[in-house]
């Protein structure tokens, strides 16, 4: 019985390889696109911030008042209270400015969630954009120029107040763990933009989780200072990962990588794993908003 066999289709994309100049032009020409959407999203959200720029004013202003109030309450603590300085200012900077970068990061989601609930982010989603993770990228590029810009302020107002500043190599690590510490939270707080109902449940979580992890970390006081179980809790909370490489930073003008910067309930923490740290929760969160991400921008 004879039969015909037919041959086995072939995966190859012949016009691609008979055109691999347009193909190539192609995937440029979308990734100029996504660039575009996303400056084109970036430029809306400082547009907003010109028009109403009192979120940023408040922003640079609490944690300069917070400096120096603080600064000033605990000026007369005993030697050796706060570690090897006297001015709890310099001790109290490295916790205002991570502190600062994560309560600003912790909003990033509300400007996505009241384009929800306004129904702008339904017209983005029908919008023929090239990628609409250009959303997502824009917000981010948002708030951690907006956590960068008032670092440099409190950085700039903490010496002015006595605190002391660190050389350049030193401005460019704080800059680095700010970076790293506000794109993790940005993560967060943009997968809970798109996972809760409405921001009043945004705005509660932001309420709950700030204070709590603003004491639960050493940026008001020191480990030795902490009970036991809240030493335990300060070492695995990951601002304190951000606070005390900075907060060496300004105590020792000789630091490096293998500097020790935390006594760890587990053992010492030193300044590269400390950034290997912030590294690692910043993928941790990037990765766990994908699926959430994936299902609404789909």
């Amino acid at each position: 019985m004879s039969g015909t066999v037919s041959p086995p289709k072939s995966n190859i994309n012949w016009q691609q390889v008979a055109s691999p100049q347009a193909y190539d032009d192609a995937a440029h020409n979308v990734f100029g696109e996504f660039v575009q959407e996303t400056l084109a999203l970036t430029r809306r959200l400082f547009i907003q911030l010109a028009r109403r720029p009192s979120t940023l004013i408040a922003g640079i202003i609490q944690p300069v008042m917070w400096l120096v109030l603080f600064g000033a309450l605990f000026q007369n603590a005993p030697k050796g209270l706060f570690g090897d300085t006297t001015n709890y200012g310099q001790f109290l900077s490295a916790g205002i400015i991570v502190f600062t970068a994560f309560g600003g990061a912790l909003n990033a989601g509300l400007p996505v969630m009241f384009d929800r609930e306004f129904g702008f982010l339904n017209r983005l989603l029908v919008a023929p954009l090239a990628s609409r993770f250009s959303i997502v990228f824009a917000s981010a590029i948002f708030i951690i120029s907006q956590s960068l810009v008032q670092a440099a302020v409190i950085v700039t107002a903490a010496a002015f107040l006595g605190a002391g500043l660190p050389d350049a190599a030193g401005l460019g690590t704080i800059a680095l763990i700010v970076f790293l510490l506000a794109l993790g939270v940005t993560a967060i707080s943009l997968g809970l933009a798109f996972a809760l109902p409405g921001h009043i449940e945004l705005i509660a979580v932001i309420f709950v989780s700030n204070l709590p992890l603003l004491f639960a970390s050493t940026a008001l006081a020191p480990l030795s200072f902490m009970p036991k179980w809240l030493q335990v809790v300060a070492t695995l909370n990951p601002l304190s990962y951000a606070i005390e490489p900075i907060r060496y930073l300004y105590f020792h003008k000789d630091w490096g990588f293998n500097s020790v910067v935390m006594h760890a309930f587990w053992g010492d923490v030193t300044f590269g794993g400390a950034l290997l740290v912030l590294v690692g929760f910043a993928l941790v969160a990037l990765l766990s908003i994908q699926p959430q991400l994936r299902r609404t921008l789909a």
